[in-house]
């Protein structure tokens, strides 16, 4: 199973940046593929998950409307389009892969595999 994660960059407060990962190794099309970010001295915290079985997509509250993710089944890519980027967005970007559970509004992505992450600094 392989994770690359790819377009990190330094973007000053409001921009946009678009994270691509390319995925290989497994079923694409029937795993959820999600986005977790790490920043210096804070918790993982997972943003972002797509099934690529139903299609849905699922955001944490911290970028609900800012980060849009999707998936190319045909080219076993996960995109995620990040707008209205914050200081406070700065951190080590991975893709990984796992299960996802869901109930009512919430959700949860129980990761197995991850790649090599991609930095993103958000800084005037």
């Amino acid at each position: 199973v392989q994770l690359q994660a790819s377009g990190g960059g330094l973007v000053h407060p409001g921009g946009s940046l678009k994270l691509s990962c390319t995925v290989s190794g497994f079923a694409f099309d029937r795993r959820s593929i999600g986005w977790f970010r790490q920043a210096p001295g804070k918790e993982r915290e997972t943003i972002s998950c797509i099934n690529n079985f139903d299609g849905k997509t699922y955001y944490t509250d911290s970028v609900k409307g800012r980060f849009t993710i999707s998936s190319d089944v045909a080219k076993n890519t996960v995109t995620l389009e990040m707008n209205g980027l914050k200081p406070e967005d700065t951190a080590v970007y991975h893709c990984a892969a796992g299960s996802l559970s869901t109930f009512s509004t919430q959700w949860y992505l129980r990761i197995d595999s991850w790649g090599q992450g991609t930095e993103v600094t958000v800084s005037s």
